[in-house]
């Protein structure tokens, strides 16, 4: 009996689900690669040189109050004439960073330096102003900065790739009805034109390639399965329907994977027979 519905198919769930996901996944990484390369790397520089700072102060308090004659006054007047040892290159701190830079206020109270704990002071400055109490082991180098924003770009490039392979594969499908079938692109093959179908990915890839030469011209189209109509029996296995359309209206040649069966031996002349394997989609 002739098959003559149209059957269409559309972007699977499968596709759209795990090009949403490489969606999602390049968009974080280009975020966090960018905020690294733009401000992320500084600000984390700024606070290692911060930190080292601490750690010198309570250095240089012990060493000015070894004899036990350091005074408030005294140690605001000395504190007051410190600076922060930043790296000469701007670039790899915070833009507007201010250089030199004087020593924090905190570094200049007395009453708080007097107890030699650098890492406690470190703890309430940083958490006054809102900036992480770990500090990286060494600071960032201009090469480790550009490296962020070159992958920025990169993982941008697969976000706009992805957007776009997905956008224009939910607008697309593949669909067949008795004289034809239209592939993804648009082109339509009339069955007369078709030559050969292949079916050795179908089974375990979903993948149909079909050579084609007439009136539609010559070359070799692709049917993918799992990216259009799917093999879900709760959708009705459109692609699976698509296909035996196809075959149903195929003249030409089918190739598939075979089995090999030998006969047995009181056969008198021993012959090989291919058996095609069973389609077993789900």
């Amino acid at each position: 009996m002739e098959v003559t519905k149209l059957i269409i198919c559309k972007a699977t769930p499968w596709f759209t689900l795990r090009a949403g996901v490489m969606l999602v996944m390049f968009s974080v990484f280009s975020v966090m690669f960018y905020i690294d390369g733009t401000t992320g790397y500084r600000k984390k520089n700024l606070e290692y040189y911060l930190h080292a700072a601490f750690e010198k102060s309570a250095q240089d308090f012990k060493e000015e109050n070894n004899d036990g004659s350091l005074t408030p006054q005294s140690w605001q007047e000395f504190a007051s004439k410190q600076a922060v040892n930043l790296p000469s290159d701007p670039t790899l701190l915070p833009i507007g960073t201010k250089m030199p830079m004087p020593w924090p206020d905190i570094l200049s109270d007395y009453e708080q330096m007097k107890p030699g704990q650098p890492h406690l002071l470190w703890q309430k400055y940083t958490g006054e102003n809102r900036m992480s109490d770990k500090v990286a082991e060494k600071p960032f180098d201009a090469g480790k900065i550009r490296e962020q924003i070159i992958v920025f770009y990169i993982c941008l490039s697969l976000v706009v790739s992805t957007l776009f392979l997905l956008i224009r594969t939910m607008l697309r499908s593949v669909s067949a009805d008795s004289s034809a079938l239209t592939t993804a692109s648009g082109k339509v093959i009339p069955y007369e034109d078709m030559k050969t179908l292949d079916l050795r990915k179908w089974d375990t890839k979903g993948i149909a390639l079909i050579d084609f030469d007439g009136s539609a011209g010559s070359g070799r189209a692709r049917v993918d399965g799992l990216t259009y109509g799917g093999f879900n029996k709760e959708n009705g296995e459109l692609a699976e329907k698509l296909m035996s359309l196809v075959r149903a209206n195929f003249s030409g040649e089918i190739i598939e994977y075979t089995s090999v069966e030998p006969q047995t031996e009181s056969s008198q002349a021993p012959e090989q027979a291919e058996k095609e394997n069973p389609k077993n989609l789900s």
